[in-house]
């Protein structure tokens, strides 16, 4: 018996091993290369990511139209404010989920993290006039508000209006 418990506990071990952990950058688009499907993300303190871009690569907030949308690059733009969501392996970062950030994509909204309800999907944010609002919570959102919420913390809320509601689909801890 000790040894299937084993056996399992070493398959439950690999599993989680195998599993693509998702990093998220916010940033500016530096560079576009079609060519090489990749795009350059430069964060605020001047550190540039380089991430593929592939068939399952999920862009938001562009509109599929645009001139670049044709060449698999889904329209992003250089100088464009975005959240890439990526996993890694070895040096190489793959896009996952590509969103903007202002008009037509996400829009921000600063402030402390309150009460997070898992069960109700929602996030409470006090803002900096005092008001407390109540967000619906992507389930990405809820996994980080878990990890990364401290009280007092100051978050930058990245959200979108869907259905008359808002959504938090990422947050960054300050």
């Amino acid at each position: 018996m000790t040894k299937k418990l084993l056996l399992g506990f070493g398959v439950a071990i690999l599993a989680f091993a195998a599993e693509d952990v998702v990093t998220a950058v916010v940033g500016t688009v530096k560079k576009v290369d079609a060519g090489t499907k990749t795009v350059v993300v430069a964060t605020a303190d001047g550190t540039e990511h380089t991430v593929h871009f592939v068939k399952k690569t999920a862009v938001h907030g562009w509109d599929a139209s645009e001139t670049g949308a044709k060449d698999g690059m889904h329209g992003v733009k250089e100088g464009s404010h975005v959240v890439v969501h990526y996993t890694e392996k070895g040096s190489v970062k793959t896009a996952q989920e590509v969103d903007k950030v202002g008009e037509g994509g996400l829009k921000v909204v600063e402030g402390t993290p309150g009460a997070i309800d898992k069960g109700a999907k929602t996030i409470a944010v006090k803002t900096a006039d005092g008001a407390e609002v109540t967000y619906a919570a992507t389930d990405r959102a809820l996994a980080e508000a878990a990890k990364v919420t401290k009280n007092g913390a100051k978050a930058t809320f990245y959200y979108t209006e869907e259905g008359g509601k808002k959504v938090v689909h990422f947050f960054k801890g300050s």
